[in-house]
């Protein structure tokens, strides 16, 4: 399961691989972006951190990435921001990336 990134927990994301969905509840892309993290987050569950931060709920993380556009997914190894991708992206599409930050 997708963890629910906030202010508080977000330095959990400074080791390995992490990915963050920025998203927001009326987001209709947004909503077809969350199954595929939820999918990829069982999926990848011990191996890559991946989980979500509610830009309404978590104003400052979203403007600390400077997050314009949601789904807005950034992509950290290692505490550092190694790609980000905008909009809704497939199962295939982000396995890509995956496999190549590996």
């Amino acid at each position: 399961m997708a963890v629910e990134f906030t202010k508080e927990n977000f330095a959990q994301t400074d080791e390995g691989l992490a990915i963050i969905d920025f998203w927001a509840t009326w987001c209709g892309p947004c909503r077809m972006q969350g199954p595929v993290i939820e999918q990829l987050a069982s999926e990848y569950e011990g191996e890559i951190l991946i989980g979500k931060v509610d830009v309404d709920q978590q104003k400052e993380l979203a403007a600390q990435f400077g997050v314009m556009s949601i789904p807005t997914i950034v992509f950290k190894k290692d505490g550092q921001v190694v790609d980000q991708v905008v909009g809704y992206h497939s199962k295939d599409q982000l396995e890509a990336i995956i496999a190549r930050l590996k």
